[in-house]
């Protein structure tokens, strides 16, 4: 059975496939400390996280109702990271939207997880699945967590202590339960280390929860808001973060042990288009259309941030010089 789930491991590794797991733990084990979270009010503008949609995190029946087990896995972008880290770019992008091939993960995923539902079907045939990422009402770093792919940081992401924090999670959910054995869940590994608060520069990492206040996120402010409600104290940055943010990410030893042994990618046009000085940036998305726009950054993250969200971020650095 889990010689079938590997495919290969050349195959899970031309998926970019680093560790999966299996849990039959259909509810998540911090769903009361998501709810105190939206009781805060620390979902921001994420308005999708306290409508019906909190509700179905609280089950993964919910969700897909003849659920009965998970496999989740692990896709690694810490190619991207390193390629970024070598070309020094001037304006930095989450380093998750180059490291699919340039691709929106959202749909790369997919491609590949439904691959694995294939290939399990071959083996059960009365076996049925939902592909789940996090466009889907699912805790997803819990369902890593209660899995034993990882645990929380203090800044909330999943850390695998082999891995690092550099990759996404995507799940299939099954309809029977398979003859897998379950690893055992990662404890913290965090210890005293306060590196990913102390580097934070909006102060959007609340350390006792571990968890993101997201109207003080960079990440937030770059991607979720299209027209311009004012930007987090402490942003701009020194870093020239205009689409996301790895800040938090960089300075974690877990992230530094795990980049060493990574190759990085060859090439990626956003990195290019990004590589060059502000003006000539500005400029030139500014003389695009909507239109010419999504059609530039077509099938990529930076597709749903549209015209008006990338200029409404580049001109806080257009206001600093």
């Amino acid at each position: 059975m889990k010689d079938l789930l590997n495919v290969s491991i050349e195959s899970m590794s031309r998926m970019q496939i680093v560790d999966w797991a299996y849990t039959e733990e259909l509810i998540p084990r911090t769903y009361q400390e998501y709810l105190t979270w939206v009781a805060n009010k620390h979902n921001g503008p994420l308005k999708y996280l306290e409508d019906e949609r909190k509700e179905k995190r609280e089950s993964l029946k919910n969700v897909f109702p003849e659920c009965e087990s998970s496999l989740v896995f692990l896709f690694d972008y810490r190619a991207a990271k390193k390629f970024q880290q070598k070309n020094n770019s001037k304006f930095n992008i989450a380093s998750y939207s180059i490291g699919f091939e340039d691709q929106d993960y959202h749909s790369w995923i997919w491609e590949k997880l439904d691959v694995i539902g294939t290939t399990l079907k071959q083996l059960y045939p009365d076996l049925e699945y939902k592909v789940s990422l996090d466009i889907h009402p699912v805790l997803e770093r819990d369902m890593a967590y209660r899995s034993g792919l990882g645990w929380f940081g203090k800044n909330s992401m999943l850390i695998s202590r082999e891995f690092g924090s550099y990759n996404l999670i995507g799940s299939l959910l099954i309809n029977r339960k398979l003859s897998l054995n379950n690893k055992e869940i990662e404890t913290d590994h965090c210890g005293t280390c306060t590196k990913c608060i102390d580097a934070c520069p909006t102060s959007a990492i609340h350390i006792d929860s571990r968890t993101i206040e997201t109207s003080k996120c960079i990440s937030t402010f770059t991607i979720e808001l299209f027209k311009d409600a004012g930007p987090p104290a402490g942003y701009p940055t020194t870093s020239n973060e205009v689409f996301g943010c790895d800040i938090c990410q960089e300075v974690c030893p877990w992230n530094h042990k795990t980049l060493n042994d990574i190759g990085e990618i060859q090439f990626s046009r956003i990195v290019d288009f990004f590589n060059r000085d502000l003006e000539l940036v500005v400029s030139e998305v500014s003389r695009m259309s909507n239109k010419e726009y999504k059609t530039y950054f077509k099938n990529t993250s930076m597709q749903r941030l549209g015209k008006k969200g990338l200029l409404k971020n580049l001109k806080y650095y257009q206001e600093l010089e």
